[in-house]
């Protein structure tokens, strides 16, 4: 099957000049031309299309786009994956604020006084927890996807909680080995690495080091784990991902 660039902008919903821009930018090449040199598509394209349009609803700048999708090791699999994960968190999220407007709106019609529980509730809509678990799929298996989805539909408010002020021990104990100057590969910092290592495994799914590793690399190569982490420790990111990889391969090597 091989369609042309405007039956494709057609089924799509894009514009034509959206897929002239994709293929000046090498991020959506046609697999063919005709015989007076039009655009051919073929069905593998229209799912890389479609993995394009996924990560621009995500909000991923196309040059990042272009970075993840021509990188050699770019797995279809593991990318829809973790894109279903980051919609699944962004669809929580909305389903929370939708609830925050109407009992904003059922208010509005009560005068009653709200109870504590209530006024706790108004705000539940913006609690957007941040975790690691999306960052697996990159790297994981599928069983290792499910693995996550099972535990973490089970945790509570509180267990969120907990979640996020372990992690957020974590990365201020790096912080302060990073100022302090201590090297990627001291006792120190490896503890620091594989205290991390073992948040993940505990509460989302197995975290072997090699996996571990690559979790350290995404900190570095997606600008949004870079801008968090760097936010109030510049240089952050880089670090544990050297901290990471200096513990992964202390792993590897012989005692």
């Amino acid at each position: 099957m091989a369609l042309t660039v405007k039956q494709v902008a057609s089924i799509a919903g894009v514009s034509v000049r959206t897929l002239h821009h994709y293929d000046e930018l090498g991020l959506l090449r046609p697999s063919g031309r005709s015989s007076a040199g039009y655009r051919l598509y073929s069905e593998a394209d229209l799912s890389r299309l479609q993995q394009v349009l996924f990560f621009r609803a995500l909000e991923f700048p196309l040059q990042e786009i272009c970075k993840i999708m021509r990188d050699p090791e770019f797995d279809l699999g593991a990318s829809l994956r973790m894109q279903r994960q980051l919609l699944s968190e962004k669809a929580v999220q909305l389903q929370g604020l939708l609830a925050a407007v109407d009992a904003a709106l059922a208010r509005l019609e009560s005068e009653r006084p709200m109870t504590p529980e209530e006024m706790k509730q108004m705000f539940d809509g913006f609690d957007h927890t941040e975790h690691e678990a999306e960052v697996e799929q990159r790297w994981g298996d599928t069983e290792a996807f499910r693995e996550s989805k099972r535990r973490t539909a089970r945790y509570t408010r509180n267990d969120w909680q907990q979640i996020k002020d372990e992690a957020a021990a974590i990365f201020e104990r790096l912080a302060a080995l990073m100022t302090s100057g201590a090297a990627p590969d001291s006792p120190e910092a490896m503890a620091a690495a594989e205290a991390h290592r073992q948040h993940i495994d505990r509460w989302f799914y197995p975290c072997p080091p090699a996996l571990h590793r690559g979790l350290g690399q995404l900190y570095v190569d997606d600008p949004r784990f870079t801008a968090h982490l760097d936010k109030s420790s510049p240089g952050l990111a880089a670090y544990a991902a050297a901290v990471f990889a200096a513990n992964a391969d202390r792993a590897k090597s012989p005692t």
